[in-house]
């Protein structure tokens, strides 16, 4: 009996043991969905190229958007800021300043900033999918359909409901 009893114990040390290395294994397997997370103004290199040192203020807004960050102790100061988090792809983190002097813009300091086209690749998601079948009916398929006019002509046609069948919307007077 207690040769039976360290026998068991044994096999219940090693079941812990395993199950260990597969509770290890599981979180490396399955991961729970993470949302994309998209913050702030995209600005990209071609808005960067519009700008031109002595633009009013109206137009610097209207080529890169109402600023993300402004501050009333930087008057004179506007931020644009970037943030785009992917589940499975480093974080893009981009910033812009612009400074101004008499409501003309003085001057711009900029991360590196992708084109346009670039930044729409980048969130394009990248899927192992096949490629789809051409959409195309034999003609034994087309066959076993009557043709559309024919099908059109032999419907009967619905009454239509008139005006008069709808209750009046105000009580009319006796």
């Amino acid at each position: 009996m207690a040769a039976l009893g360290l026998v068991s114990a044994a096999m219940a040390l090693m079941a812990c043991s395993s199950l260990n290395r597969v509770s290890l294994a599981v979180p490396e397997v399955i991961t729970p969905y993470r949302m994309d997370i998209v913050q702030g103004n995209v600005v990209t290199r071609e808005q960067l190229a519009a700008l031109q040192i002595g633009m009013p203020r109206q137009q610097v807004q209207a080529v890169l958007g109402t600023p993300l960050l402004t501050s009333p102790f930087h008057a004179q100061r506007w931020d644009y800021t970037f943030t785009l988090q992917r589940q499975g792809v480093p974080a893009q983190d981009r910033h812009l300043t612009v400074w101004f002097k008499d409501d003309l813009l003085e001057r711009i300091e900029a991360d590196a900033l992708p084109s346009e086209a670039d930044f729409v690749g980048s969130l394009r998601k990248h899927h192992d999918l096949p490629a789809p079948k051409p959409l195309q009916a034999s003609e034994a398929d087309l066959a076993k359909f009557p043709p559309a006019a024919a099908s059109k002509s032999n419907a009967p046609a619905l009454p239509l409901p008139g005006a008069t069948s709808y209750p009046p919307l105000e009580p009319t007077a006796p």
